[in-house]
């Protein structure tokens, strides 16, 4: 799944072109290599997000094309 829908459907960021836009600024990587917008994740990846203020570092632990909101956390695994 790439990148950038990953972060959409885990709701970890709200959009799809705000979570393209951040790939594309170099404000995300996946196991320490900075991505662009179209670059695969698969479940154990380290995803790390620099925000304006603060950081997120997670891992990835499931991979679902569409979810419902309650069951959007079970995606990922805060590291940081």
């Amino acid at each position: 799944m790439r990148i950038d829908k990953f972060l959409k459907n885990s709701r970890i960021i709200k959009r799809r072109t705000v979570a393209k836009e951040a790939c594309e600024q170099g404000r995300i990587s996946v196991n320490g290599k900075v991505v662009k917008p179209g670059a695969e994740v698969k479940v154990g990846d380290e995803i790390y997000i620099q925000f304006g203020n603060g950081s997120l570092r997670a891992r990835v632990a499931a991979l679902t094309e569409s979810c419902r909101k309650e069951d959007a956390a079970g995606m990922y695994e805060i590291i940081e």
